[in-house]
Order: C-alpha cells, then structure tokens, then sequence
C-alpha cells in the first residue's frame, strides 16, 4: 500500500498543543495494513513534534459511528503485512495518548485504546475483546494490558468469553476513565496534569487470582466446550500476575497467530460470515418487505404459544387463535407461563409482563371474526387437509396484503397453497421448538412464493433475533432431511453392534450438544414414530430399514422422558442405560440375520457424519439450499452442530484442504472485525 492510503487512513491534524489522529476506514474503520502504517506514521510525527516541544498531547478518535470496530479478519488467511500492531502499539504506549472513544471500539480497536493513557468514551459506546468468538486472543496487548488496569478477576471472563461491555459497565470496571457526549472536546480540555500518569505497561502486575481462573475455565469448557482459545487466553492472563508486559507481547503474538491460522478460527470466521451474509440475502436486497405491526397466530400448543412470545417480544400486536374456549385459555395460560419465567429471569418486571399480556394479545376461538392483521402464521397439528381448509379460510377472510405462513416441519407447502387466493404472499416460516429461544428460522420458498414474501420473512426473521436460512421444498426441508439421515446411520450402527449411550457419547465427544439418543428422548419417541408412520409399509419394505426405534414405541411403550423411559432409563430425571433396550437391539440384530460387532467411537463419528456430509451434499446439488453455509447454519443453530467445527460441509472442506493443504481459502466477502 502507497503512504497515501495511509495518510487516508490515519488522518492528523494540529489543535493547540494536540496531535489529534481520526481512524478513517469506513464504515467500521477496521484495522487493515494501511491503517497500522498510518498509527506508525502519526507515533513517528507525535515523537518528533513532543521532541520540539510544539504537542503536548495526541489525540486518538474515530469518523463515522466507530472509533475502531476490530481487525480485519479478511486478512488473517494471509501472512502478516507489517507494521504489526503490537509493536506499533508499544510504540504509541510511550506517547501522552488519549483515546476519544466516539462510537464502537473491539478488539484490536480497544487494545488501541488501552495503549493511550487515558480512555474517554461516549456514553452509547460498546467496548470489549471479543477475539475468542471467533477462535483466536487478543494479539496486540489486550490480554497483559486490560488485567494491568482492571485486575485479573475482572478482565479474565471478560477476555475467555468475548463479552462486549457498554460505556456504563466499562467505566464501573475501570477500562475507561470518563463518559462525555462530546469525548474529543473532553480529550482537548484535559490538564496537562492529566497526562502525567504512567503507560499501562508501567503499571505494577496485577495480584494473581488463581480461583478467578479456575471459574473461567470452568465456564469456557461448559458454554464454549472443546474450543482452544478461551482457555489459551486464560492462561495468558494469568501469566500476566508474572512477568513485565514487553516479555508477554511475543508470547501473546505467537499463540494469536498460530490460533488465527488454525482449523477452529477457519471456522468460526467462516460461521461469523455466513450469519451476515444470511440476514441479508444478496438476491433480495433491491425488494421492500412488507411492514409487519400485527400477527395472528393459529394454533396455542407448544409451538404455537412460543411464536406468539417471540412476536410479543418483538413489538408486535398478536391475536391468538384456537378451536375452543378451552384451548384458547389454555394457550393464555401457557403465555402466562412463559411471562412468569421471563420474569424469574429479570428479562422483564411484573407489571412490565402483565401489561404486555393484557394488552398485547387477543385470544379467539372457533369462528370468530379475525382482525385484519399484517401476517398470519399456522401452527396446528401436522395434517395436510386441516392445513389446507385453514389457508383457504385465511385467504378468503384476511385481506390480501397480508402475508400467510405455515410453520409445517415436514408436509409440502405447495400442497398447502394449493388452492389459495394470491399464493405469491405464503411462504414457510419453520421455527425450532421453543420457538421464543431456538435462534434458527428455516424460510421456505414455496413455488409461487413472490421475492417481496421472501424478503419480509427475512425482514421479520432480523427482528426476532433470529438466524434466518432460505430452503426449497423438500422431505424436512434442510435440517429436518439431514437428521433424517443421521438418525437413520445411527439406527443402522445399533443393528450392527452399537448401543445408544455409546453412539451419543461418541458424538457429544465430537462437539454435538446431544447426541442422537438423548435428542430423541428429549423431544419425545412417539412424535418421531407419528412421522415416520405417515410413510407406511413404503418405508418398512425399504431394504434399510431398522425396525428398533418403531418396535421401542409400539411394543414396549416407550416414549422418551415424559414416560420415564426411551432409549434410557430415568431414575430422578438421571439418564442411565437400559437393559430392556439393550436386549431389544440385540433381538433385532439377530432377527436381521446381523453378527453384532464393536464399533469404536472414531468409526460411529466418521459414519454419522458421512451421512450428514453426504445428504447435505445432496441438497445442495438439488438446489434446496442457496449456499453450502446455509446449510452449515442450520446444523448449527437448529441441531447442536458445534459452531467451532463450522458444520457439515465447513468439515467436508475442512478434511478437503487437509487432503490438499496447497488448496488456496475462499475468499472471505465484506468486512468482519476482531
């Protein structure tokens, strides 16, 4: 890069006695090799300047809504481009630097900012070292300097979790120095006094906080099970309790780049950049999604009752409707419940969850006449007549600007809109049970399906909170098909010598949130079993079909943990192996004429996920899903796919590039920040 587009990075300009440097990289002003040319460039003008006694202070702030959003992670598939960041840091953190944190200031943005003496802030700023979340550590400071001025207890769950802070939290944790509305101005009125307090690395180590580590440990391996980097950060910032900051920079670099170029951070960028690219899909970004204010949800069971929450949730009015006055007080009854349990989490007060109640929802029952609403989502039973006579009576009463959505996890939508009246406003909104907390929302585009409907799902999807993923219509649609799949190589690995806690440990061993096993006994057998007998003698004619799972329900009744038995025992809610099971399966092994073998962990995880690599494949080829990281976001958000592997087909590409490490990476789109 020319000293021209650093200069445009970096831009100085004299104020007084102030150096003040403006970030200029829009629109998040990330940390490219241009820009740390640039601070090297200003840290070499400040010295001379501070030399000839003309500055008696720099300034460093942000244009736009940013001070500095992170690193640009488009270049960590490449080798570093000096000057490195560390060592330009070092380099500032000898200067009388202010940080006028004007807006969003992460990772190395903030490690920034913890190389100036002083940190102002604007009250609406968001500031942290999130560099875990995407499988790597702070590399240029913030794992030495954030425990010099904090103190270890505070800075080591902020650093192994990733956890943003706002401007009020930062300042109570001590990371900034002051809030202003105006931080540039509140930077140039500061005293020179002011600026004669120590650089950060000129600080004392921080106490040792042994048990403050060990908890961070703890919460790393539970919520970010089998990742390397949080804990890889812990151990830094214990370090820093004992040795100076210049001997823990090199060591701080060496693990940040030797995790960046790492199979885990590969995918997590990955994962990272599929989020973004999904919210927004290119091919509808010139459509205007309809205004969404009002919603009628059909259907107060389970499913039902946590769309309705999510909606609530979301600002809108939503009319509830159900068969009888019965169903629909049971439906209020749920929502109450489930206003209780947001209350007992401090999500809202009391009366902040009786007014919403009260106010926000309708509850109808029967024939009753139904309000003109913005969106009307069916979740009734799985019965294709019963959703088409539901649909064509919402098509004929609503009016037609109204978008209709059916929530089916498995029949086709096609033959759902059959005989509707504007077809191009019905789409499938498939939300993953309890619908209010599961962050993936499958859209399906049914064959008439307008781009307009397709770009409000997504529109509705951003407002929920929710991961929204575009599928075409098939059996299960994307994720439904995959488990489909996997379930079925499990059922055949019981035949073959398996046993179900063997199969679910091996998987949880490989990062899944549960393994098959326990999903099924969660969610319940009999609503499994419902679905596969909508196939019949077709499907047990099937040369491989594996009649356990069937014979489980009908012969000994079995229906997960709502009947104190499935694939396990339960003896006070504990999961433990079943004899009646065992035995089962070994029956059907010898029925089908099977010698039983032992299969090893490493075998039962390669053959599940073949299979999932394998019918992923397959619904990429046929066009159900847009992208392969669609696909990847699905298994992740939808089934327990650890996001640190990526998913399935992140894992096929993965295994390819090791097969071929001279494989050059895609390229990574858009901007992304550490």
């Amino acid at each position: 890069m020319t000293s021209n587009a650093a200069a445009d990075r970096v831009r100085i300009e004299h104020k007084g006695t102030a150096l003040i440097a403006t970030f200029c990289n829009p629109p998040l002003n990330v940390i490219d090799q241009p820009l740390r040319q640039g601070l090297d460039d200003l840290c070499a003008e400040a010295e001379r300047l501070l030399a000839e006694g003309v500055i008696d202070r720099i300034v460093l702030t942000g244009s736009g809504k940013a001070f500095v959003a992170g690193a640009d992670v488009r270049e960590f598939d490449a080798p570093p481009l000096a000057p490195h960041l560390p060592e330009v840091l070092t380099r500032l953190a000898a200067l009388p630097a202010i940080a006028a944190i004007n807006g969003t200031a992460l990772g190395g943005g903030f490690e920034i900012a913890l190389a100036c003496r002083i940190r102002i802030a604007a009250p609406s700023v968001t500031m942290g070292l999130p560099e875990a979340i995407l499988g790597v550590l702070p590399g240029a400071g913030g794992t030495q300097r954030l425990p010099r001025l904090i103190g270890i207890t505070k800075a080591v769950p902020l650093i192994s979790t990733g956890r943003a802070v706002a401007a009020r939290e930062a300042l109570d944790l001590g990371m900034i120095d002051g809030l202003d509305d105006a931080p540039l101005a509140a930077a140039l009125a500061l005293a020179g006094t002011d600026l004669a307090r120590p650089a950060i690395d000129d600080l004392p180590a921080p106490t040792p906080a042994p048990e403050a580590a060990e908890a961070a440990r703890r919460v790393a391996r539970k919520r970010m099970p089998g990742q390397i980097a949080p804990l890889r950060a812990i151990d830094l910032v214990e370090a820093s309790a004992f040795a100076p900051v210049p001997d823990m920079l090199p060591k701080e670099r060496a693990s940040f780049l030797e995790l960046r170029k790492g199979a885990q951070a590969r995918a997590l960028r990955r994962v990272f950049f599929a989020e973004r690219a999904a919210a927004r899909p290119a091919a509808l970004r010139s459509e205007t999604p309809a205004p969404l204010e009002t919603a009628l949800v059909v259907g107060g069971g389970t499913m039902g009752r946590g769309i309705a929450y999510a909606l609530s949730n979301a600002g809108m009015t939503v009319t509830l409707l159900e068969q009888t006055a019965a169903a629909a007080e049971a439906a209020r009854a749920g929502l109450q419940d489930l206003f209780a349990q947001a209350v007992a989490r401090g999500k809202v007060t009391p009366d902040e969850a009786a007014q919403r109640l009260s106010k926000g929802f309708a509850f109808l029952h029967g024939s009753a006449p139904l309000p003109p609403v913005d969106i009307a989502i069916e979740a009734i039973v799985e019965d294709l007549p019963a959703k088409q006579a539901l649909f064509r009576q919402l098509s004929e009463t609503l009016p037609e600007r109204t978008i209709l959505a059916t929530n089916t996890s498995y029949l086709d939508p096609d033959q759902i809109a059959a005989d509707l009246h504007r077809p191009e406003r019905f789409l499938g909104l498939h939300f993953f049970a309890p619908a209010h907390i599961m962050s993936l929302l499958e859209i399906v585009r049914a064959a008439r399906t307008s781009p307009a409907t397709l770009a409000t799902g997504f529109a509705l999807a951003r407002r929920l909170g929710k991961v929204a993923v575009e599928a075409g219509i098939c059996e299960g649609f994307i994720g439904n098909r995959i488990l489909t799949r996997y379930r079925g190589a499990a059922d055949r690995l019981l035949l073959e010598g398996a046993l179900p806690w063997e199969i679910d440990a091996a998987m949880t061993g490989f990062g899944m949130a549960m393994g098959p096993y326990q999903t099924q006994d969660l969610s319940g057998l009999d609503i499994a079993h419902a679905n596969r007998n909508r196939h019949g003698e077709v499907r047990r004619s099937h040369p491989d079909y594996v009649a356990i799972a069937d014979r489980l329900v009908e012969e000994l009744g079995r229906l997960g943990r709502k009947s104190k038995g499935g694939w396990y025992d339960y003896t006070e809610g504990r999961a433990v192996p079943s004899d009646d099971v065992r035995h089962l399966i070994e029956a059907c092994s010898s029925e089908a004429g099977v010698v039983r073998r032992e299969i090893s962990a490493d075998m039962i995880r390669e053959r599940l996920l073949e299979a999932m690599i394998a019918e992923a494949r397959a619904i990429l080829d046929e066009g159900i899903a847009r992208r392969p990281e669609d696909i990847d976001l699905v298994m992740i958000h939808g089934y327990g796919f650890p996001r640190w592997r990526g998913g399935p087909m992140a894992l096929a590409e993965e295994r390819a590039r090791a097969a071929s490490p001279e494989a050059p990476c895609a390229a990574l789109p858009g901007h992304a920040t550490v």
